[in-house]
């Protein structure tokens, strides 16, 4: 089966922002993926919901938002009103996870749970079978072009152990230093899921960059 191809809109042209979703849309590409930033659960700040109303009138593709925030309880159905298709939360900013992931599937999105690279997966045993997706970051969370954390292939295959051991349905997702060149082997450790930010819109083609890691 082929990956799904998540761009991460934190690395497009912002001066261009109609265009870039307009050639996502007209890619091989998936998902749309939102990073959103408060500057307290991670250094940096991005975008909130003025901008995500706006890629909502704009993008064909579902709207794939992960949440690097505190308390994302307060935001999760006005996430979902704002277009989202796909939420997910993390696993550190969670008091309550299992009352976050229900609280997610309330408001008609499917529920991710993400976790930071210093995380082990074995922190998802007990939840697993009650979500639609994991987000493994593959470089500490905050910034785009970052190098991909080699470590991560192994969790790759332990999470995966865990959801077959477990019967789940729940997607393996990565994000982080994704590039054409370690994209199959992360398809080979059992990723369904890559978002690639900077391979992607700084490419010189970006459309036919989407279709390699499609078919890589």
């Amino acid at each position: 089966m082929l990956p799904l191809i998540a761009p991460s809109l934190l690395s497009a042209n912002f001066l261009k922002l109609e265009e870039e979703v307009a050639m996502v849309n007209r890619s091989e590409a998936d998902w749309l993926h939102l990073d959103i930033m408060d500057g307290v659960f991670v250094p940096n700040i991005s975008f909130g919901f003025p901008v995500l109303k706006q890629v909502k009138k704009l993008t064909e593709k579902p709207m794939d938002v992960h949440l690097m925030i505190v308390d994302p309880d307060r935001y999760l159905v006005r996430f979902r009103e704002a277009g989202a298709s796909v939420i997910t939360v993390h696993y550190e900013a969670c008091t309550h996870l299992h009352r976050t992931i229900q609280a997610i599937k309330e408001t008609g999105a499917q529920a991710g749970i993400s976790l930071n690279p210093h995380s082990p997966v074995m922190l998802l045993k007990e939840i697993i079978t009650e979500v639609d997706l994991v987000l493994l970051m593959s470089v500490n969370p905050g910034f785009g072009g970052q190098t991909f954390i080699e470590t991560t292939y192994r969790k790759v295959r332990e999470l995966k152990t865990m959801i077959l051991e477990q019967g789940s349905n729940a997607l393996i997702e990565v994000d982080g230093g994704v590039t054409l060149a370690n994209a199959r082997s992360l398809i080979d450790a059992g990723v369904d899921v890559l978002v690639a930010g900077n391979t992607v819109f700084r490419s010189p083609n970006p459309e036919e960059t989407i279709r390699e890691l499609k078919h890589c």
